[in-house]
């Protein structure tokens, strides 16, 4: 049980995390089922709603859902801290999930849990576990992008060649991720140059993944800084095979930080550490209906082995990624403020 695995967390949370942490009342060790539990999700409406909704039927536990930016909903658990009414933050990438847990917000998970996710996929003092997989690509045009062409670094994308052709979406939590990621593997120096050379060479930017993966498809755009499962959705849109599509994903090879694989994941808040439900609604994420229904429907890598990869999706494994602990991903304020300063957002 949770509880069990839980024991003594919430008082050295006190003792570790300041003012805010002191004003944490303790559940006790054997909270009961109330039938309901309260999601903060980074991820938006139209991916997850589906899942909850099935968790909901499946279990009867009411599920209600705040939907935002995960940087927003990270922000928000922040400022509430121990008063916040959130039992679960479901986030969009493991920097969400670190900016949070370095402040002492969540409780560790029980082995039983964490044991179902790599260990690359999860935090080590297991405070998050991954839930899906999503790989970072350069998203392009086949009428305007010739095979050869294709940059073999993500640095690249701020020569000449690309200006004013290439879309990101730097309000967006995976982009916000990958820039923390090469801030970790290369320097917040090298990293700040190539914010304001996408702004220099003319970056078109997006809302959002979707938006640019459309953009690229039509010709709008040429190419795009993307996580790999877009082109997917848009050929589901469109009632067409990826193949059809002008929109194709190029992966950057020899463990470029271009090719980050980041995950969604889950951690759970301290005050609801011990709360049935809540340890019903991780088992959820982590089980075969809910991972089946990722990879299926959303085109997203299944992180819980048995659960098969999407058809025509490269495996996991054979990916060439960069060797970045996903745990050092926690300081988006400092990228946040980066990308602002480059005049990118």
């Amino acid at each position: 049980m949770l509880a069990a695995a839980l024991g003594g967390v919430l008082a050295a949370g006190v003792t570790a995390c300041g003012s805010a942490e002191a004003e944490r009342v303790d559940a006790g060790p054997t909270a009961s089922s109330d039938k309901k539990i309260t999601v903060y999700s980074g991820r938006s409406e139209s991916l997850v709603k589906p899942v909850l909704e099935d968790f909901q039927e499946s279990t009867g536990i009411a599920v209600e859902v705040r939907y935002g930016d995960t940087a927003q909903m990270a922000a928000q658990l922040l400022e509430e801290g121990a008063r916040s009414p959130a039992d679960v933050f479901l986030a969009q990438d493991a920097g969400a999930l670190g900016a949070v847990a370095s402040k002492g917000l969540f409780a560790p998970l029980p082995a039983e849990v964490l044991q179902k996710v790599p260990t690359a996929y999860r935090a080590e003092n297991g405070e998050w576990v991954g839930v899906t997989g999503r790989a970072r690509v350069m998203v392009y045009n086949t009428d305007q992008v010739p095979t050869a062409d294709l940059p073999e670094s993500v640095f690249e994308v701020t020569g000449p060649e690309w200006k004013g052709r290439l879309g990101v979406a730097p309000t967006n939590g995976s982009f916000q991720a990958f820039i923390t990621a090469m801030r970790v593997q290369h320097g917040d120096e090298k990293t700040q140059q190539f914010l304001d050379g996408l702004e220099a060479n003319d970056a078109q930017t997006r809302e959002g993944n979707a938006q640019i993966v459309a953009d690229v498809d039509s010709g709008t755009l040429a190419a795009g800084l993307v996580n790999h499962y877009y082109v997917y959705e848009l050929a589901k849109e469109q009632g067409a095979s990826v193949d059809d599509l002008k929109a194709k994903n190029h992966f950057f090879p020899n463990g470029d930080i271009g090719s980050l694989v980041n995950v969604s994941g889950v951690g759970v808040l301290d005050e609801s550490a011990s709360d049935p439900d809540v340890r019903s609604f991780v088992d959820y994420l982590l089980g075969t209906q809910a991972q089946t229904y990722f990879a299926e429907e959303t085109y997203e890598y299944p992180l819980v082995a048995g659960v098969a990869t999407a058809p025509g999706l490269p495996k996991l494994s054979s990916l060439d990624a960069p060797d970045i602990d996903l745990e050092d991903l926690g300081d988006l304020a400092t990228t946040i403020k980066m990308i602002k300063e480059s005049g990118l957002a």
